[in-house]
């Protein structure tokens, strides 16, 4: 005699309570509440409507604890894993360009091509505010899983955790990333040497500005957008002509201005820039000079920086700019012996000025 519970597929029964376990929860509440991170059934409603529905794929749609590969065909890309993990709190959580989520996907993407990875797998963590439209999270979501999709990557597992109102603000973002890196690669700020170009692929000083406009705290209407963009491609190019790249950073809090100190004090030598080789929106400065910002030190999403051998600077710059995301690429200064761990800027009037890292904060909860 046939058990009453079996695992035939010609049972009824298990037919009925298959169909139960596909079927994806959706979200009834208009706003966040606090039974969304109670580990219940409103907490798995808002999991499959709001982030399974949008980020799914095979590793992810087995709803474990953790995602698992197959190490075997991550060594076929590489010889190396390249791990890293960011936080993201901007205010506002849209801007012109963009939002949170774009911004989220796009940046850890970007922290792992500068190693010369190629990004594969990203983490999605949230601390949602009690109170939040779901509408938001749901827009926040959907923005994620397009800019995954162009960059070819899948978010693979995450984590949803519920304050009370007033706890945080609205809605942060924690990711985390996995590429590989590919073999013979090796950029690093301590590999750059006396000698090298400095080269950028385009305009500063566009997302700090973007951010700062949005938050409606000053009388000032630009038509500037954050130039937030995935850069793994353009590393991929680069690195396709030239795997003897030194060093690769992307320029974000701090701006450019940081990461040439970093560059500086990490290879223990000087830099030289040209301010009128470098690349910035008229906008950009006008809101600069009313507010007494240094353009060199806001924000930027989209933003390469690329220490090369003079020898390789001319093709490395030719070869970013065929690419969308290099088109306005510059090389911008040079290093050189000393000052060790100083950056310089020689200015439109020809005059010279150390440029150091930045003190204080221009423009906090800028990502």
């Amino acid at each position: 005699m046939q058990p009453p519970f079996t695992n035939s597929s010609q049972n009824p029964l298990f037919q009925k309570i298959e169909k139960i376990r596909r079927r994806r929860g959706k979200v009834r509440d208009s706003h966040i509440t606090l039974a969304h991170g109670s580990g219940g059934k409103a907490m798995g409603d808002l999991i499959d409507d709001i982030f399974v529905s949008n980020f799914d794929n095979p590793i992810l749609s087995q709803l474990e604890d953790q995602a698992s590969f197959n190490l075997a065909s991550l060594m076929q890309q590489g010889d190396r894993l390249a791990f890293t993990t960011d936080s993201y709190v901007v205010d506002p959580l849209f801007f012109p360009g963009g939002n949170i989520g774009e911004l989220a996907i796009n940046g850890t993407i970007n922290d792992l091509a500068v190693s010369g990875a190629k990004p594969l797998y990203l983490t999605c963590s949230v601390i949602l505010e009690e109170g939040l439209p779901i509408e938001t999270l749901r827009q926040i979501a959907q923005s994620m899983k397009v800019a995954a999709n162009k960059a070819g990557i899948q978010i693979v597992t995450g984590d949803t955790k519920v304050v009370h109102r007033g706890a945080a603000d609205k809605l942060f973002i924690n990711t985390a990333g996995i590429g590989v890196i590919r073999t013979g690669v090796n950029c690093s700020a301590h590999n750059i040497k006396p000698g090298d170009v400095i080269i950028i692929n385009g305009e500063v000083g566009n997302h700090g500005t973007a951010i700062l406009i949005a938050r409606g705290e000053l009388a000032l209407e630009t038509n500037i957008e954050t130039d937030c963009q995935p850069l793994h491609d353009l590393v991929e190019t680069i690195l396709d002509i030239c795997p003897e790249v030194h060093a690769m950073r992307d320029a974000t809090r701090g701006g450019l201005a940081t990461v040439l100190n970093e560059f500086a004090m990490s290879s223990n030598v000087g830099i030289r820039l040209d301010e009128k080789a470098i690349p910035i929106r008229e906008e950009v400065k006008g809101v600069c000079e009313i507010l007494g910002l240094d353009p060199l030190y806001l924000a930027n999403e989209g933003k390469l920086v690329v220490a090369v051998g003079r020898e390789y600077g001319e093709e490395v710059l030719a070869v970013m700019q065929s690419h969308p995301a290099g088109k306005d690429a510059c090389i911008v200064g040079e290093v050189v012996d000393s000052p060790g761990g100083v950056v310089l800027l020689k200015s439109i009037f020809g005059t010279e000025r150390i440029v150091d890292m930045l003190v204080g904060d221009q423009l906090p909860r800028i990502c």
